[in-house]
């Protein structure tokens, strides 16, 4: 989830908290489409191209703005999570894939693939990111474009994930949540912490448990040249800013070579 710019100094909850299906509902009224600069950031691409791949698409919001907003080309949206996707599937004309990259067999079949929400942090292995960036390779068409955002480790954003920065909102049926996220240290570029949901509607707060990792501009430059891609574009925020020591994010466009 992406924080906008007013909100800097919150940390909202990351998407694979939501795994079960209690959970995946509340998703969207935690993450408001208009708060989503990302969203706003990767949608003229999105458009613009024929056939989509959203990579950890989660509730599938990003693909049913898509078809709301014409896109009448192919949709396809992955994630792990059945009740992220028991949301997604709420519309039936885009094509819904419960799994990931591991597993993904498409090959040249997209002109823009896309990981939002910081996604691509939850890819903790050297193993599982040479995995993915050569999936994404073979399944983008020669010329097609991936777009993904990580989050800047300069920044050190895990010091603000702390019980004091809370995240608020209202569910479509009216009930309040309130979540914020305890971060351990940061080590060897990984960062542990917990997730809190909290409600006057429930018996008992939910939890959940996350690890992400942080990639420095070259480590990531690194696995996007083994994988074949070649970057386009590199900025550190939705602004389109260049990458500095103070950026927030490391936003990454790569392309897939005509030949």
């Amino acid at each position: 989830m992406i924080i906008p710019a007013a909100l800097a100094t919150v940390t909202p909850v990351p998407d694979h908290a939501f795994a079960d299906h209690e959970l995946a509902a509340l998703y969207d009224a935690l993450n408001p489409r208009e708060s989503s600069g990302d969203y706003e950031f990767y949608f003229p691409m999105l458009m613009a191209a024929g056939s989509v791949l959203d990579v950890g698409c989660g509730t599938g919001s990003l693909l049913h703005w898509a078809r709301e907003s014409g896109h009448r080309g192919r949709l396809v949206g992955i994630d792990p999570a059945a009740g992220m996707l028991a949301q997604a599937r709420r519309r039936d004309d885009v094509e819904w894939v419960h799994g990931d990259l591991s597993t993904a067999t498409w090959d040249s079949e997209f002109d823009f693939a896309v990981m939002t929400g910081h996604a691509f942090q939850v890819l903790l292995t050297d193993e599982e990111l040479r995995t993915a960036f050569a999936a994404i390779q073979r399944a983008l068409k020669p010329g097609g474009r991936l777009g993904f955002d990580t989050r800047n480790p300069a920044a050190r954003a895990w010091e603000r994930w702390t019980p004091s920065h809370v995240w608020e909102a209202v569910t479509a049926d009216g009930v309040p949540v309130r979540s914020w996220n305890d971060a351990g240290p940061f080590e060897n570029g990984y960062v542990h912490f917990t997730t809190t949901f909290e409600s006057p509607a429930w018996d008992a707060p939910r939890f959940s448990e996350s690890t992400l990792r942080f990639l420095d501009v070259p480590s990531l430059a690194a696995f996007v040249a083994e994988a074949g891609l070649v970057i386009e574009q590199q900025y550190g925020y939705w602004d389109r800013t260049p990458v500095t020591d103070a950026s927030p994010e490391i936003i990454t466009i790569v392309r897939r070579p005509l030949t």
